[in-house]
């Protein structure tokens, strides 16, 4: 019997303040597959996570289908493990008096910090060290989330989203407001955990956010599909200025592309 796709969207149609984000999108992201998915502001890069997260419920229609390695029928507890998200939202919402090692915990437990009485186990210790190792933030551990610069609290809120041992992570413009030191080191960090077996699904705008490994991408515009394959293809300048709607300039360098 052969792997389910990771995630699977067939005829999906959502509507936010009366207007299709999403129209009968269909695609598909197999397990283990890094894949950047590249539109302008309101395509639809956004509303498709906030779906697959179940934060955002497509219409009702006999022919779509919405699975996660073949379940249509999942819950928020459910996905966690599957699927790691790090969103400017969960950003937003992680600025708190917790600390580092206290955040990545809490993703054992589906909250931002650590309540009295929290059951934490040894095993938990344990995961919490190994990510805070594998992502080099021992220095972030035992500060407060709140006095941590943005990119700091990225980078803490991937390991919170990693001890889950998640089959992908979803990262939604995760280098917004950044300086350029913090974009680099975080594109380090996507490359290690694409590296490390876990699928990087990237959502930007931004093409150098798009690291070496991501070998898909999926171009989105008003709600659907506009183009889908390597990226070698995909990434190209034709295709580019007709999504963005200006001539564009494109150069690569070290795996990189970078608009003129």
């Amino acid at each position: 019997m052969s792997t389910p796709d990771l995630i699977h969207c067939r005829n999906i149609t959502v509507c936010r303040d009366e207007t299709r984000a999403l129209d009968n999108l269909t695609l598909s992201i197999p397990l283990g597959q890094h894949v950047a998915l590249v539109g302008p502001n309101g395509c639809g890069k956004s509303t498709l996570i906030r779906t697959i997260s179940r934060e955002l419920h497509p219409l009702y229609n006999p022919d779509s289908e919405l699975t996660i390695l073949g379940k249509s029928n999942y819950n928020i507890f459910e996905l966690r493990p599957l699927l790691g998200i790090v969103s400017d939202e969960l950003l937003r919402r992680s600025l708190r008096p917790a600390t580092g090692r206290d955040l990545i915990l809490s993703g054992f437990f589906s909250t931002l910090e650590l309540w009295p009485h929290t059951p934490v186990t040894p095993a938990m210790e344990r995961k919490a060290d190994e990510v805070i190792e594998m992502l080099e933030i021992g220095s972030l551990a035992q500060r407060c989330v709140s006095q941590m610069s943005s990119g700091e609290a990225r980078r803490t809120l991937i390991g919170r989203a990693l001890v889950h041992d998640p089959k992908a992570l979803i990262l939604d413009e995760p280098t917004n407001s950044l300086d350029l030191r913090a974009v680099s080191e975080l594109r380090e960090v996507f490359r290690k955990i694409a590296q490390s077996g876990v699928g990087v699904i990237l959502v930007t705008h931004h093409l150098p956010d798009i690291i070496p490994e991501i070998e898909r991408v999926i171009m989105l515009r008003k709600g659907k599909v506009f183009l889908d394959g390597p990226k070698a293809e995909v990434l190209a300048e034709g295709p580019l200025s007709e999504l963005f709607g200006i001539p564009v300039e494109l150069l690569r360098r070290e795996g990189y592309y970078h608009l003129l």
